[in-house]
């Protein structure tokens, strides 16, 4: 049944998903990993001078900003000089980088930023990890911002933001000084393969804001929640024995599912595909084909719907 399949999963936009949160910003895009950012110049982490750290913290609870040095780069951006620290820029973090190139093209774009200037904000401290972590598109907003929008944002809002990195696990949204995550699972009422099939960096997307985690400065957020949920109202358009049209999205081995509006999906069980023996589904059904089917059963609290496919065509047979 549908419970089968994992991209029905819900809720997990309300979590703060910190398994991933810094991951995107230390690669390159949603799956290489960068280079631990995060190791002083002078000394380890550890031994780095503690009013460096301190600095650190000051500057990044100011909301302040910074001019420093680029010394370096990997994968996932740039290294920059601060005091006996190394910082790390992501490139998702770079105003006007081309972050949707292939990696050459990336790896070029980075290595001609080596010996710039770069006007940036702090948006991560961790001395137990010796990470500090910078913004030059979080720099374009006045000192204060963060801490403002962080206090005037609430749950349920509707906001409007920037998507500035989309990885494996979701899509990071600039909201105006802060970064907000769309987790994958909070896409999209519709089955989706990968973020990048819905969402676009540096183009504007209207979300809900889930969570807020005001000490560590991480909105979660939901895209598919600026939408009704489909399955809220389903008894109210498709009822049982009745029959529907839709478009067959996945043939799997135990059935095909058929989808009949936008974030509503139900499945087609293998006994209920045809009459007879055959091979597989995809002997009967291929993906793309619409087809009309019967509803058997609706179930909105586990999102499930099921349909038969043979019963309709039996009951369309000539006599």
């Amino acid at each position: 049944m549908l419970r089968e399949r994992d991209e029905y999963a819900d809720g997990h936009g309300a979590e703060m998903q910190d398994e991933g949160w810094w991951a995107s910003l230390l690669q390159a895009d949603g799956g290489r990993p960068a280079a631990h950012p995060s190791k002083p110049v002078t000394a380890s982490a550890s031994e780095a001078p503690g009013n460096d750290w301190e600095t650190a913290r000051l500057l990044y609870a100011s909301d302040g900003t910074v001019d420093l040095d680029v010394v370096g780069f990997n994968r996932g951006g740039l290294l920059v000089v601060w005091n006996s620290l190394r910082g790390f820029v992501p490139a998702s973090h770079l105003i006007e980088f081309p972050n949707d190139a292939d990696e050459y093209t990336r790896k070029n774009a980075l290595s001609r930023r080596v010996g710039e200037h770069l006007h940036l904000k702090v948006i991560e401290v961790d001395e137990s990890k010796g990470r500090i972590v910078f913004s030059e598109r979080a720099a374009r907003s006045a000192p204060g911002s963060r801490d403002q929008l962080l206090n005037r944002l609430q749950l349920g809002d509707i906001v409007t933001g920037m998507v500035t990195n989309v990885c494996d696990f979701g899509a990071f949204v600039d909201l105006g000084g802060v970064e907000g995550l769309i987790h994958v699972s909070e896409i999209s009422w519709n089955r989706v393969n990968h973020p990048r099939d819905v969402l676009e960096n540096n183009r504007p997307v209207e979300v809900m804001v889930m969570s807020i985690d005001r000490e560590q400065a991480r909105v979660a957020l939901s895209l598919k929640r600026t939408r009704p949920d489909p399955w809220s109202t389903v008894h109210e358009r498709y009822r049982i024995g009745q029959e529907v049209e839709g478009e067959i999205t996945n043939v799997v081995n135990f059935g095909a599912f058929i989808s009949l509006e936008d974030g509503l999906e139900g499945l087609i069980h293998i006994s209920e595909l045809a009459e007879g023996h055959f091979m597989h589904p995809r002997n009967v059904v291929i993906e793309g084909e619409v087809v009309s089917a019967r509803i058997l059963s609706i179930d909105p609290h586990n999102r499930r719907l099921s349909l038969s496919l043979r019963r309709t065509a039996a009951e369309h047979l000539p006599i």
